[in-house]
């Protein structure tokens, strides 16, 4: 009986210990999954990308296709109709502002010398300062030797823009061919899906999962695409009232810059104050412009969002930053746009799957 006992405490105790081990093999398994997985979306974001994007559109249009199939319009024609519309819509907004933009890009040099011309009461401190910084310069580096200097001459900026206009066309071509076949699939996914499961209960279950979830992502895009078209009229409006110029650029950009939170809305502030600079000759109309964008944000961003799209919406605002550095680092400007849709969708999933319920509270205000 001893010994027996003295076999089962041994037991138990070796259990213990081989315990904390198999824990820590597990997290580190998991750690590496993880790592292995953001390498992955880094290096391959030129694939990735055009695939997320399309999916993104695929939840916002989803329900247009649908809407037509009630009307007796096939998926894979409704699916090309929405697409047609979308690319028409965007060819027309490129084309209208192009021309705009273009020019005011050309007109940067000759914008900074109107703006140093503008503040030159600021010139004379700054200049006694620059002074002392070179003197300070200049005995730091007296007795050191002269040290060759390396010119590197960059590409043509000619060079650069096609390139980068070769690669928006092939990852935009990407990106639509997908998204159509997407739209044109239907229910396809779910149906495969489900026929990986013989139990009828996990069936309906996976169905429900997938509707609610699909539903709510919908609505998010589509509200918050409405939402962010009315404050681009509204700064657009706002902008045309008070005599700037191009004030349909101004709006187009307010409207894609909300999809930047904190960031979008000071970029687009410090726009319009630098183009009033240039427009205005009193401090009055100058201060207005900013003042309109900065009002009309407060509305959208404190007000209209928050009452349309509802409490369950609200993001932990220092997540949001993060997840928003993250995403710029990772994808770039694209990354950064898409950064706030893609973290409200995975709340949304974290909600309505059980296991991930507790990131979902993390997540939320």
């Amino acid at each position: 009986m001893e010994k027996q006992e003295t076999d089962k405490m041994n037991a138990a105790t070796d259990s213990q210990e081989s315990k904390p081990h198999i824990e820590f093999k597990s997290i580190a398994l998991k750690g590496l999954f993880i790592i292995a997985f953001f390498y992955t979306l880094y290096f391959a974001r030129d694939l990735i990308l055009p695939f997320t994007l399309a999916l993104l559109l695929n939840f916002l249009l989803r329900p247009v296709v649908r809407a037509l199939k009630k009307i007796k319009i096939p998926e894979l024609a409704g699916a090309a109709l929405v697409l047609i519309v979308l690319l028409g819509s965007a060819g027309y907004g490129v084309i209208k502002l192009s021309g705009p933009a273009a020019e005011w890009i050309n007109k940067a040099p000759e914008s900074l010398q109107q703006i140093e011309l503008k503040v030159g009461f600021f010139r004379k401190p700054l200049e006694r300062v620059n002074h002392a910084v070179e003197e300070l310069k200049r005995i730091a580096r007296m007795g050191a030797e002269e040290k060759p200097e390396v010119e590197v001459k960059s590409s043509g900026i000619t060079d650069a823009v096609l390139t980068g206009t070769r690669e928006v066309i092939v990852k935009s071509s990407v990106m639509f061919i997908l998204l159509y076949f997407l739209l044109a699939s239907g229910d396809l996914f779910i149906r495969k899906l489900i026929k990986l499961y013989p139990k009828l209960h996990k069936k309906k279950q996976i169905v429900k999962t997938t509707r609610e979830v699909e539903h709510h992502t919908s609505r998010y895009l589509y509200t918050v695409a409405v939402i962010n078209f009315f404050m681009g009229v509204s700064v657009g409006v706002g902008m045309y009232l008070i005599g700037m110029p191009n004030s349909l650029l101004w709006g187009v950009m307010a409207g894609f810059l909300v999809f930047l939170p904190y960031i979008g809305p000071l970029i687009g502030i410090a726009i319009v104050t630098i183009v009033a600079f240039l427009t205005f000759a009193s401090i009055g109309r100058i201060l207005l412009a900013p003042t309109i964008y900065i009002v009309l944000e407060v509305i959208q961003g404190q007000i209209v969002t928050p009452m349309v799209l509802g409490l369950r919406f609200t993001l932990n605002p220092v997540v949001i930053f993060m997840w928003l550095i993250f995403w710029g680092w990772m994808w770039g400007i694209l990354g950064a746009i898409l950064a706030f849709p893609m973290l409200t969708i995975f709340k949304i999933l974290c909600d309505h799957i059980q296991p991930l319920a507790p990131i979902g509270e993390f997540l939320g205000r």
